[in-house]
């Protein structure tokens, strides 16, 4: 175990005091710590690869290391800014990486997690990315090394963490902002979706709890019209996978998308548009949270989607603010044949336990059979 305070003190006296990044379950208590404290500068990102643009631009304009950090699964966005501008080689951008390592040898984790833990320390080696693993407090010595190195000789060097072994002296939880309109029960959503869907529709839902409450409504209601394919990983690419789906079938795809993963990767809502495909239904849970992770504000809240939704070439916007709203809004969407975003404003539930989908083998064959 590893105090948040402690591994915070270890950076400031390196003089790293700017922090970006795409919150994570593993390093949640830094995050809110960041966020409680408000004593350091720190943006959330809607991706990795912006969080390692946010962090080369913070350096370029104070000559100062940035702390980017990200679940190891977001390495991937990462890779392209880190290779083609901050490698040693093109501008020599110094930097530290903060990972949460999910999937580490020894732990148990899900299916997607255990492929990339497995491979994360190779892909630094490919990189030339100097690491460290921090999991006791005598591990910090060999941060405070690795970030002097990176002062010093201008590079990019990594720290990783395993799940569990950040944790604060105190308790610390983030304060929800209460918006009114933000009324609707997700779980009160998805049980009437399943109800009123024809038989041979198809669900895309995002990764994290939309997910894994489908999963849950579903069978504990035993609602059988309709097939679903639960994204566990790849966040912000739900909608294109059933924009892909849309192009080939006639029948109805729907994607059940959320506020932080539609924000990731905002630009396949205009790929959508595009193709224009009548029986892609987009539905947008907007709980102005990133939710299964620890709650950080998204920044969601702030943002038209009718306006946006419209001005990248959507045809048609419905929303939803109450449970009562849900069945009537729900009708004319489904029935509606041109491009439309649904969307729903829901409450956010940080810690409600909800099961993860097993088998993912069988959850694909049952889904396209």
């Amino acid at each position: 175990m590893v105090f948040v305070e402690n591994f915070l003190a270890t950076l400031k006296r390196n003089k790293i005091n700017f922090f970006t990044g795409v919150p994570d379950s593993v390093l949640k208590n830094l995050s809110v710590s960041l966020e409680v404290n408000n004593n350091s500068e720190h943006q959330i990102a809607v991706n990795e690869g912006s969080a390692i643009g946010i962090g080369i631009g913070h350096y370029l304009a104070t000559k100062k290391l940035p702390c980017v950090y990200m679940q190891n699964s977001g390495l991937g966005n990462a890779i392209n800014p880190i290779i083609s501008i901050a490698d040693k080689k093109i501008y020599s951008i110094p930097m530290l990486l903060l990972i949460g390592w999910r999937g580490a040898p020894n732990s148990k984790d899900e299916p997607q997690h255990m492929v990339k833990g497995k491979i994360t320390p190779n892909l630094l080696k490919l990189l030339n990315i100097d690491f460290c693993k921090v999991k006791k407090t005598e591990d910090l010595k060999k941060l405070d090394i690795l970030i002097k190195k990176a002062t010093k000789e201008k590079k990019i060097v990594a720290c990783l963490i395993e799940n569990k072994i950040l944790k604060n002296k105190k308790k610390l939880s983030l304060k929800q902002k209460k918006i009114k309109k933000f009324s609707a029960s997700r779980e009160i959503f998805l049980n009437k979706l399943l109800k009123l869907i024809k038989k041979d529709v198809k669900i895309i839902s995002t990764t994290g709890h939309t997910s894994r409450e489908l999963m849950k409504v579903r069978e504990e209601k035993k609602l059988k019209k309709g097939k679903d394919f639960y994204m566990v990983g790849g966040m912000g690419h739900s909608l294109s996978v059933a924009i892909g789906m849309s192009i080939k079938l006639k029948k109805q795809i729907i994607c059940v998308d959320g506020d932080g993963s539609l924000l990731m990767h905002l630009g396949s809502m205009f790929t959508n548009s595009l193709i224009k495909k009548g029986n892609l239904k987009h539905i947008l849970l907007n709980n102005n949270s990133h939710e299964s992770v620890g709650g950080q504000e998204t920044g969601a809240s702030k943002i038209n989607f009718e306006l946006l939704s419209r001005s990248l070439g959507y045809d048609n916007y419905y929303s939803i603010t109450k449970n009562k709203e849900i069945e009537k809004v729900l009708k004319k969407f489904l029935k509606n044949k041109k491009t439309s975003l649904l969307e729903v404003y829901t409450k956010s539930e940080i810690g409600k336990k909800l099961p993860r989908p097993k088998n993912l083998i069988k959850i694909k064959h049952n889904f396209i059979k």
